[in-house]
């Protein structure tokens, strides 16, 4: 609730200023959120070579539906610029007894223990697209990413007794390419944003260490008000990362362990509200 309120706050004051520029054509802004749940397709966690690869859907109750939501803003410039900025929250918070041992990041919680279990990975981007207007109902953009993801992943034994942490902050960058094919009163969009990086010059790092995101939709909209559109929306989200890191721990929420293997890919279905101001 109170990041709806957020977002409707932050409506508010981009349409007092768009007030300002409704008359200058070579600006649009266009507002967007969404509303649904998600479901895991396929989530694993190993931290230490000699670590449990723990598969959160079949021993982390990850089975079930989660609740989703996504916050995003278009600004258009001379009608072929496009920024685009977002917000993708993204916690997953589950609790279960464990039915064997289980080790992470060097610390072991033995069998029946009852862990609670936290994996953050909300994450910020800014998108710049080109715009290329083929037909009056056609437009196809290209352009670059940049993504700062901000994981926190937590397991915690429900007695006290054991607790491990990892908790990462850095960019990602990532190619995006989108779509939007168009007849009034509806419309049809396609967006994708992803990256593979297997090599130390690509990802930025001083070793080398294979990491991806993907960030896929398809919408079908159609205008409910000359300013307001509504839509459903499917979406593919992913990522991995693994490697050993050479980084020095410099803080206590890092994990002990330097070798890490993270795969996660889930699915989203959602509806949204789109304001043009």
């Amino acid at each position: 609730m109170k990041r709806i309120i957020i977002f409707l706050l932050i409506v508010l004051a981009v349409n007092a200023f768009s007030e300002e520029v409704s008359t200058n054509d070579n600006i649009k802004i266009n507002i967007q959120y969404e509303k649904g749940f998600l479901k895991l397709f396929h989530h694993t966690l190993q931290t230490g070579q000699s670590g449990t690869n723990f598969d959160y859907i079949a021993q982390g109750g990850q089975e079930i539906l989660f609740p989703f939501e996504r916050y995003a803003a278009d600004l258009l410039l001379f009608k072929n610029h496009k920024v685009s900025l977002l917000f993708q929250p993204l916690t997953l918070e589950t609790k279960t007894r464990f039915y064997s041992d289980v080790t992470i990041d060097n610390v072991t919680f033995p069998a029946d223990s009852i862990v609670e279990m936290k994996y953050a990975f909300p994450f910020y981007r800014v998108t710049y697209s080109y715009q290329f207007h083929l037909f009056s109902s056609l437009q196809i953009g290209a352009g670059l990413a940049l993504q700062l993801r901000n994981a926190s992943i937590t397991f915690a034994q429900a007695t006290g007794s054991s607790f491990t942490s990892s908790q990462n902050l850095g960019p990602v960058p990532a190619l995006h390419l989108n779509a939007l094919y168009s007849v009034s009163p509806l419309y049809v969009y396609f967006e994708a944003t992803g990256l593979y990086a297997s090599s130390a010059f690509i990802n930025g790092a001083t070793f080398e260490f294979e990491g991806s995101i993907i960030d896929t939709s398809l919408r079908l909209g159609a205008a409910l008000h000359e300013n307001l559109n509504s839509y459903f929306n499917i979406r593919l989200i992913g990522g991995s990362a693994k490697g050993t890191s050479s980084y020095t721990n410099e803080r206590w929420s890092e994990s002990r362990e330097r070798y890490t293997s993270n795969y996660i890919f889930l699915g989203a279905l959602s509806v949204g509200i789109e304001l043009d101001l």
